[in-house]
């Protein structure tokens, strides 16, 4: 019954006869494709009837806490049906033990994202069947922490067919029959992991998660249970170096997308429900097209005060443009990447990010630039190679002191050792960066065959390394950092940004150096990038510019890049 309907839905979703944004169709077309293949060698899964009933049976038990239904017993919504019968219906052909370890979803406010987790959270450890089931209701901040806890409380008072078979004890939810626990989880609770062994990790409202930290506590203490769940329900946010968007969003958008074969994850659920947007990360949908609302909100537009409320919602959005940022990420589940005075969107960085399996960048001349900044922070190298016909490739690589590595990452709340493995960070010895591994950095990839033409610097703390670098062969040049020296490049290199003229590799870093970049203008429109103004460390990017104020117009116009293509190169 519940598979049949899964397959009819997913069918009509791709039809047209349900409204869907393309993340959502491809998670139907990824579910067709597994019913095709489930239980062969190649897909060792199968779709459990009774599980996935089972998990609906629970949740019918419930009532509406609040809102226009307040009291009616819950009917589960045809996405939740989808989302959570995928969830819970898929298991391994084998063991019988549940496929999907992990999910995530996105959905605007009001489509009952509270209600959903509340149902899991008491099925997790009331109803799965595990013994002594730890649930963990997660966020930054206890009173966050305790919002799914609270409406899991409220849903459990309101069912009668639940009375007497669990306690409420010490700021926790106690099922004594199995002795499992639903307790609130906040990073100011100060936990580390250890001593913790969830059988479920419920992650409201991520998007607001500056750290990584609470997703790890969780994760790293499910590795002793054989079928733990950690799910992940948030609307869109404003804050795309926090790592909601930087890797669960990015993660299952290249999941979903059945055109991207490099991401394949068998026990990772995901939807996304959203507005659309074209290749450049614009939006396709007009915010102001009611029929459009249903992606983004597939329960709240289910029911007239619920797109009422979004009528409300838009109305003053566009009476406020100060409330349109919150109306596009809370109501269109829409990331909003850039305020006021930020440097760029990220989405059109992003779009700049293309793969060079084949390429000798070292055939193309290039310019060094260089941001010292002060010894205990980062300091960062930056390459930008005209490629000819107005394009540039640009790449960075950064040094940090070892002894400030774990100081700098809680600090910076930035994964810098996952950068350091990629390569994008290197680590001096000691407590300040030893500027002889720039130096030694520069001889040798110069030796590995780079063609530079100079290196590029701002004059700050750098007379002794750029004297050094001076007698070891290379062309130095002070870059001055004045507002109208740096208008024209920091100006330029957005411009090509948009225009794709800009291409790089994909680095975390850098990425995150753009995001935290914010400017500062003067009466007369010059504009640089402000590094007192930024949110975080800026110093990749700074480095860049350096070199690309020299650079730009300097073209290699034997390359023909934009006819062949970045695998002519």
């Amino acid at each position: 019954m519940i598979k049949q309907f899964l397959i009819d839905y997913s069918l009509d979703v791709l039809d047209g006869e349900v409204i869907a944004c393309q993340k959502h169709k491809w998670a139907c077309q990824r579910f067709l494709r597994d019913i095709e293949r489930e239980g062969t060698d190649e897909f060792p899964f199968v779709f459990d009837e009774e599980k996935a009933l089972r998990f609906f049976q629970w949740m019918n038990l419930f009532r509406h806490t609040k809102g226009v239904l307040v009291g009616q017993k819950i009917e589960p919504h045809e996405i939740q049906y989808f989302v959570f019968g995928n969830i819970y219906g898929w298991v391994h052909r084998d063991t019988g033990y549940r496929r999907f370890k992990k999910a995530y979803w996105q959905v605007g406010r009001k489509n009952a994202k509270s209600q959903s987790l509340s149902c899991v959270a008491s099925y997790e450890a009331m109803a799965l069947g595990e013994n002594m089931s730890e649930v963990y209701c997660a966020a930054t901040k206890k009173d966050q922490a305790k919002i799914v806890w609270k409406e899991t409380k409220a849903m459990l008072d309101g069912c009668p067919e639940l009375k007497g078979k669990y306690k409420v004890a010490y700021g926790e939810i106690v099922h004594p029959k199995s002795q499992s626990i639903i307790k609130p989880l906040s990073k100011q609770d100060g936990k580390t992991g250890d001593g913790l062994n969830p059988q479920c990790g419920i992650i409201d409202e991520y998007h607001a998660h500056d750290t990584d930290e609470i997703y790890e506590v969780i994760d790293s203490g499910m590795i002793s249970r054989a079928q733990p769940l950690l799910m992940i329900i948030t609307t869109a946010g404003t804050n795309l170096n926090a790592p909601c968007y930087r890797s669960e969003y990015d993660y299952v958008s290249r999941l979903l997308d059945p055109n991207r074969h490099e991401t394949e994850n068998e026990e990772y659920f995901a939807m996304v429900n959203e507005l659309d947007k074209d290749e450049e990360g614009n939006l396709i949908d007009d915010i102001k097209d009611e029929k459009a609302w249903v992606k983004p909100n597939p329960i709240a537009t289910s029911y007239p005060e619920g797109i009422q409320n979004l009528r409300s919602k838009l109305n003053e959005a566009l009476e406020k443009p100060e409330k349109m940022s919150k109306f596009l990420t809370k109501n269109m589940n829409v990331w909003v990447n850039y305020g006021a005075a930020s440097y760029m969107p990220m989405n059109k960085w992003h779009a700049c990010s293309i793969i060079l399996p084949t390429v000798d960048i070292k055939r193309f001349p290039c310019y060094i630039g260089m941001d010292l900044s002060i010894t205990t922070d980062i300091t960062s190298t930056g390459g930008v190679h005209p490629l000819g016909e107005d394009m540039y490739y640009v790449w960075q690589h950064s040094f940090i002191p070892e002894e400030k590595l774990a100081e700098r990452m809680k600090t910076d709340k930035a994964p810098y050792d996952l950068w350091i493995k990629q390569g994008w960070l290197e680590v001096t010895p000691g407590e300040v960066v030893d500027y002889s591994f720039v130096e030694a950095y520069l001889k040798r990839i110069r030796e590995e065959g780079y063609k530079i033409l100079e290196v590029d610097y701002d004059q700050y703390n750098a007379t002794h390394l750029a004297q050094t670098l001076d007698s070891d062969g290379f062309e130095m040049v002070a870059i001055p950092q004045s507002i109208k020296h740096l208008s024209e490049p920091t100006k330029s290199f957005r411009d090509h940004v948009y225009q794709k003229k800009i291409i790089h590799a994909g680095d975390g870093m850098l990425a995150w150096a753009i995001g935290n970049a914010v400017t500062k203008t003067d009466s007369e429109e010059n504009m640089k990038l402000d590094k007192k103004k930024s949110k975080d460390r800026i110093d990749p990017i700074a480095a860049i510019m350096n070199a690309f104020a020299r650079a730009m117009g300097q073209e290699d116009n034997r390359s023909v890049y934009e006819k062949r293509g970045p695998r002519s190169l």
